[in-house]
Protein backbone atom coordinates (compact mmCIF):
# COMPACT_ATOMS: atom_id res chain seq x y z
CA UNK A 1 0.00 0.00 0.00
CA UNK A 2 3.09 2.53 0.86
CA UNK A 3 4.54 1.38 -2.14
CA UNK A 4 1.89 1.98 -3.96
CA UNK A 5 1.31 5.59 -2.71
CA UNK A 6 4.52 7.20 -3.55
CA UNK A 7 4.43 5.57 -7.27
CA UNK A 8 1.36 7.74 -7.25
CA UNK A 9 2.99 10.56 -5.88
CA UNK A 10 5.69 10.41 -7.86
CA UNK A 11 3.72 9.63 -11.79
CA UNK A 12 1.88 13.09 -10.18
CA UNK A 13 5.00 14.95 -9.66
CA UNK A 14 6.22 14.06 -13.17
CA UNK A 15 3.03 14.82 -14.86
CA UNK A 16 2.73 18.73 -13.28
CA UNK A 17 6.44 19.25 -13.67
CA UNK A 18 6.01 18.50 -17.51
CA UNK A 19 3.13 20.60 -18.12
CA UNK A 20 4.73 23.59 -16.75
CA UNK A 21 7.50 22.72 -18.40
CA UNK A 22 5.25 22.34 -21.38
CA UNK A 23 4.01 25.66 -20.23
CA UNK A 24 7.22 27.43 -20.13
CA UNK A 25 8.45 26.13 -23.33
CA UNK A 26 5.72 27.65 -25.41
CA UNK A 27 5.80 30.75 -23.66
CA UNK A 28 9.04 32.11 -25.65
CA UNK A 29 7.65 31.25 -28.92
CA UNK A 30 4.32 33.25 -28.01
CA UNK A 31 6.48 36.03 -27.11
CA UNK A 32 8.24 35.98 -30.78
CA UNK A 33 5.13 35.92 -32.79
CA UNK A 34 3.61 38.72 -30.88
CA UNK A 35 6.72 40.53 -31.29
CA UNK A 36 7.03 40.56 -34.87
CA UNK A 37 3.67 41.71 -35.08
CA UNK A 38 4.39 44.55 -32.95
CA UNK A 39 4.73 47.98 -34.33
CA UNK A 40 8.38 49.30 -33.49
CA UNK A 41 7.23 52.52 -33.06
CA UNK A 42 7.88 53.17 -29.02
CA UNK A 43 5.21 56.37 -29.62
CA UNK A 44 2.35 54.35 -31.01
CA UNK A 45 2.79 51.49 -28.27
CA UNK A 46 2.68 54.13 -25.95
CA UNK A 47 -0.35 56.22 -27.29
CA UNK A 48 -2.23 52.80 -27.87
CA UNK A 49 -1.31 51.01 -24.94
CA UNK A 50 -2.43 50.43 -21.37
CA UNK A 51 0.29 52.54 -19.54
CA UNK A 52 0.44 56.00 -21.32
CA UNK A 53 2.92 58.70 -21.57
CA UNK A 54 5.00 60.08 -18.62
CA UNK A 55 4.78 63.19 -16.43
CA UNK A 56 6.06 66.18 -18.17
CA UNK A 57 9.74 66.30 -16.76
CA UNK A 58 9.73 62.94 -15.75
CA UNK A 59 9.98 59.01 -16.89
CA UNK A 60 8.33 56.28 -15.97
CA UNK A 61 9.16 52.64 -15.11
CA UNK A 62 6.17 49.47 -15.39
CA UNK A 63 7.18 46.80 -12.95
CA UNK A 64 5.37 43.98 -14.58
CA UNK A 65 5.50 39.93 -13.47
CA UNK A 66 3.80 37.02 -15.73
CA UNK A 67 1.06 34.94 -14.68
CA UNK A 68 2.92 31.33 -13.80
CA UNK A 69 1.60 28.15 -12.05
CA UNK A 70 4.74 27.99 -10.02
CA UNK A 71 5.36 30.32 -7.60
CA UNK A 72 1.74 31.61 -8.06
CA UNK A 73 1.39 32.33 -4.16
CA UNK A 74 4.82 34.13 -3.61
CA UNK A 75 4.64 37.85 -3.85
CA UNK A 76 7.63 40.18 -3.78
CA UNK A 77 8.06 44.10 -2.79
CA UNK A 78 9.84 46.47 -5.34
CA UNK A 79 11.92 48.69 -3.27
CA UNK A 80 13.73 52.01 -4.14
CA UNK A 81 16.26 52.57 -1.00
CA UNK A 82 14.04 51.89 1.83
CA UNK A 83 10.44 53.14 0.14
CA UNK A 84 8.14 50.23 -1.35
CA UNK A 85 7.49 51.22 -4.70
CA UNK A 86 4.70 48.16 -5.23
CA UNK A 87 4.09 44.53 -4.61
CA UNK A 88 4.70 42.38 -7.62
CA UNK A 89 2.44 39.51 -7.15
CA UNK A 90 1.71 36.42 -10.08
CA UNK A 91 0.13 38.23 -13.28
CA UNK A 92 0.14 41.94 -12.03
CA UNK A 93 1.90 45.23 -12.68
CA UNK A 94 2.13 48.73 -11.15
CA UNK A 95 3.75 51.93 -13.44
CA UNK A 96 6.37 54.14 -11.35
CA UNK A 97 6.88 57.32 -12.35
CA UNK A 98 10.59 58.72 -11.68
CA UNK A 99 12.54 61.43 -11.78
CA UNK A 100 15.45 61.33 -14.56
CA UNK A 101 18.75 60.11 -13.57
CA UNK A 102 20.49 56.89 -12.51
CA UNK A 103 17.84 54.69 -9.80
CA UNK A 104 18.55 51.49 -8.03
CA UNK A 105 15.47 49.11 -7.69
CA UNK A 106 15.75 46.40 -5.33
CA UNK A 107 13.69 42.85 -3.98
CA UNK A 108 13.89 41.02 -1.77
CA UNK A 109 13.16 37.24 -0.97
CA UNK A 110 15.73 34.05 -0.31
CA UNK A 111 18.31 35.99 -1.76
CA UNK A 112 18.64 39.96 -3.46
CA UNK A 113 18.97 40.87 -6.65
CA UNK A 114 19.04 44.98 -7.40
CA UNK A 115 18.55 46.35 -10.98
CA UNK A 116 20.00 50.05 -11.83
CA UNK A 117 18.66 52.00 -14.39
CA UNK A 118 19.74 55.66 -15.94
CA UNK A 119 15.68 57.07 -15.82
CA UNK A 120 15.40 60.11 -19.18
CA UNK A 121 12.81 62.05 -18.96
CA UNK A 122 9.66 61.35 -21.42
CA UNK A 123 10.56 57.83 -21.60
CA UNK A 124 9.12 54.48 -20.45
CA UNK A 125 10.96 51.99 -19.61
CA UNK A 126 9.40 48.45 -19.08
CA UNK A 127 10.97 45.85 -15.87
CA UNK A 128 9.77 42.04 -15.65
CA UNK A 129 9.81 40.38 -12.83
CA UNK A 130 10.30 36.98 -12.29
CA UNK A 131 10.57 34.31 -9.61
CA UNK A 132 13.51 31.32 -9.73
CA UNK A 133 13.44 28.20 -7.52
CA UNK A 134 14.73 28.15 -4.07
CA UNK A 135 15.42 26.31 -1.05
CA UNK A 136 13.03 27.61 1.18
CA UNK A 137 11.53 30.57 -0.83
CA UNK A 138 11.57 31.82 -4.41
CA UNK A 139 14.36 34.15 -5.76
CA UNK A 140 13.19 37.16 -7.24
CA UNK A 141 14.92 38.84 -10.13
CA UNK A 142 14.35 41.86 -12.26
CA UNK A 143 15.35 42.05 -15.71
CA UNK A 144 14.64 45.24 -18.08
CA UNK A 145 12.54 44.17 -21.25
CA UNK A 146 10.51 46.26 -23.72
CA UNK A 147 7.08 47.11 -24.84
CA UNK A 148 6.55 44.55 -26.74
CA UNK A 149 7.01 42.47 -23.88
CA UNK A 150 4.77 43.92 -22.00
CA UNK A 151 1.96 44.36 -24.71
CA UNK A 152 1.85 40.59 -25.06
CA UNK A 153 1.22 39.80 -21.66
CA UNK A 154 -1.17 43.44 -20.95
CA UNK A 155 -4.38 41.56 -21.94
CA UNK A 156 -3.45 38.83 -19.15
CA UNK A 157 -2.02 41.52 -16.46
CA UNK A 158 -4.20 43.31 -13.70
CA UNK A 159 -3.22 46.43 -12.20
CA UNK A 160 -1.38 45.80 -8.51
CA UNK A 161 -3.24 47.89 -5.79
Amino acid sequence: MNLKFRVSALALGLMFSGAVLAQDAAQPAATEASAEAADDSATDAQASGPIGVPPQGKGQIVFFRPSKLVGAAVGFKVREGETELGKLRNGKYFVHVAEPGTHEYRVHGETKDVLTMEIEAGETYYVQGTLGMGIIAGRPNLSPTDAAAFDALAKKLKLAK
